[in-house]
């Protein structure tokens, strides 16, 4: 039996983050990894002859500079370029929509002069407190183990130390976001459809909801903390794909000693005497270590890694209940030529094809596609109208297509993460859905697509463990966030045994390439240790 210091089990971009700042303070580190390659869903790979892309994570903001920094990931290779602007919306009638960028005024007021007015107020509104929530994303939240509460949350001295900051509008503004519906919120401050749309799609981004469910302003507010290149609220492209954030950090926790094992599948958790001391593989090794942490998403790590008998019955149903589920289908396609969009036309490279193109005019039509998929009234469990961002990463990455080719991440809602009949019947079926949609507004599309990968939610589940499809490790509800993420008790990073952590999506501050969750499980654990450095 090898025995280590730590053992990680998943090597997603959280368990390389966490296992480098663990081997920074001596301790020796071995991750495990079930594929043959280190990102979890942060990787790119050739998905057609001569084309890569990101297989599931396809675009950069969240990811924290202190990560950056102290992972030394610039120097490393890793290089993020900036789209000229946000969003691009072709509309229904040969209309369009640009949210970003210099002309935002304009052609916010070509649909509401008084939007145009008030735009400015919305972001300074949401600057104030994701300047304060920037900063609590960094902390542990407090462990509270009977009942939780908003307001508990908010009272403990640490959180209530940053929102000193804070005046009463701005606490106000704070509880608005947290449980409002995103389409409430933004119904309150705009009338133009299209801008609620641009700005409206954040809130279903990876969320099996409708704008107007209460909470998903909280989902909003977790796609705006982000940063490119020290500019807040922008987005970028690594170039390489999003593999390039992941094999920087690799090639960092190598020098730092850490000793990485693909193709290494964990089959059990080993648990003695309520403590965690190692796991056993698929291929018959057990492996052993003082301390171990799970990269994993938690409902995986518990109903399918842990013995039933060996958690407390409480536990046991919660996680059984816990809510995992994403309304996603993620598609990568080659291409000919760019998309000739009837309300921008052209297929020689234009500003709007290298931003984030929406295929979805209002909250209504969001609304809609949610309500379809979930009712399964039309079709076996998908929006007959979906909402599809596509993004054409080699707009902004030649190296990633042939010459005069490209690549495009379509990032597609609402589907049901459970159709009736199973995803391997509908998955085809869906992907000319999602491909039609986009041929409606720009009619060249579907004759340009070589060739295509269709990621269905099972498809997202079994290729990289996201239960349900759920990019999140779970629901970002106010039942599954801060002390609660992932439920009561294990909301400081610590697991159901001892000397179990969780660094992963499933514990706070919640999905998205960010890099915290594994920074912030670091923290603890070495301080747990008495072992520095530690991340601040």
């Amino acid at each position: 039996m090898r025995r280590d210091d730590v053992l990680i089990l998943g090597g997603g971009h959280n368990g390389l983050v966490c296992a480098a700042y663990l081997a920074a303070a001596g301790l020796q580190v071995r991750i495990l990894e079930r594929r043959g390659i280190v990102g979890g869903a942060a990787v790119t790979e050739e998905f057609h002859p001569g084309f890569r892309n990101s297989l599931a994570s396809y675009t950069v903001s969240l990811l924290n500079p202190k990560v950056i920094q102290d992972l030394r990931l610039h120097q490393h290779g890793l290089r993020v370029v900036e789209r000229p602007y946000a969003n691009f919306l072709p509309l229904p009638g040969g209309r369009s929509f640009r949210l970003g960028g210099g002309h935002t005024r304009t052609e916010v007021a070509a649909w509401s002069t008084r939007d145009a007015q008030r735009l400015p107020e919305y972001y300074a509104m949401l600057d104030r407190i994701v300047v304060v929530l920037r900063e609590l994303l960094q902390r542990t939240p407090p462990n509270v183990s009977d009942r939780f509460v908003l307001a508990d949350w908010l009272h403990s001295a640490s959180t209530a130390k940053q929102l000193k900051s804070l005046d009463m509008r701005g606490r106000r503004d704070l509880l608005d976001l947290f449980t409002k519906s995103a389409g409430e919120l933004l119904d309150d401050w705009f009338e133009g459809e299209p801008l609620k749309a641009a700005l409206g799609w954040d809130s279903v981004v990876g969320n099996f909801a409708s704008p107007y469910t209460p909470g998903s302003a909280y989902v909003l507010l977790h796609h705006v903390f982000g940063e490119v290149n020290g500019k807040a609220g922008v987005w970028g492209h690594a170039v390489g794909g999003m593999g390039a954030i992941t094999q920087a950090m690799r090639k960092e926790c190598e020098a730092r000693g850490v000793a990485i094992e693909t193709g290494a599948e964990v089959a059990r958790l080993l648990v003695k005497d309520g403590q965690a001391v190692g796991v056993a593989l698929a291929d018959g090794r057990e492996l052993l270590a003082a301390t171990i942490v799970s990269n994993l998403n938690p409902k995986l790590l518990y109903t399918r890694l842990v013995e039933p008998a060996q958690l407390d019955a409480d536990t046991a149903q919660r996680m059984q209940r816990y809510r995992c589920g994403s309304g996603t289908f993620r598609m990568n396609v080659a291409l000919s030529e760019l998309p000739d969009f009837s309300a921008m036309p052209g297929t020689a490279l234009q500003p709007h094809h290298q931003s984030g193109i929406l295929i979805g005019p209002s909250l209504r039509y969001f609304e809609q596609a949610y309500f379809d998929a979930k009712s399964k009234a039309h079709n076996a469990g998908w929006a007959r109208k979906p909402i599809v961002e596509v993004v054409i990463s080699s707009t902004l990455d030649d190296t990633l297509a042939p010459a005069g080719q490209h690549v495009a991440s379509l990032f597609c809602q609402q589907v049901h993460p459970e159709v009736d009949g199973g995803w391997d019947l509908h998955r085809d079926t869906v992907a000319r859905l999602m491909l039609e949609t986009v041929n409606e507004y720009a009619p060249n599309f579907r004759r340009s697509v070589l060739g295509y990968e269709a990621l269905s939610p099972l498809d997202l589940e079994r290729r990289i463990g996201l239960i349900g499809g759920d990019i999140f490790h779970g629901a970002l509800g106010l039942d599954q966030m801060f002390s609660a993420r992932p439920i009561l008790g294990q909301g400081a990073y610590r697991g159901a045994f001892r000397q179990l952590y969780l660094c992963g999506a499933g514990s706070h501050p919640g999905g998205g390439v960010t890099g915290l969750p594994g920074r912030n499980a670091a923290r603890e654990i070495l301080k747990d240790l008495r072992r520095r450095p530690r991340p601040d």
